[in-house]
């Protein structure tokens, strides 16, 4: 975010959190899957690898990553800035 006049302004709480969120359900898509319970989700006796919790935490992750492409598109376009 630029100021009117051209200089960049400082990062709001939101500019941070919105980064926060893919990592954190990429994150809590592994606990879960490794140390959760997903017996909740899974219904029927052979239930669909597309069901249950590790999928729509992995779904989230992937709906909240546009901030991350942003931000890598716009490092891409310049090399010599972070």
């Amino acid at each position: 975010m630029n100021t009117p006049h051209g200089k960049p302004a400082s990062p709001s709480a939101a500019d941070w959190l919105r980064y926060a969120a893919s990592p954190t359900f990429a994150g809590m898509a592994l606990v879960t899957q490794f140390y959760g319970s997903d017996m909740i989700c899974m219904t029927g006796p052979d239930p669909s690898p597309l069901t249950g919790m590790v999928p729509m935490y992995l779904l989230m992750s992937l709906f909240h990553s546009a901030p991350w492409l942003r931000w890598f598109a716009r490092r891409n376009e310049n090399p010599g800035r972070g």
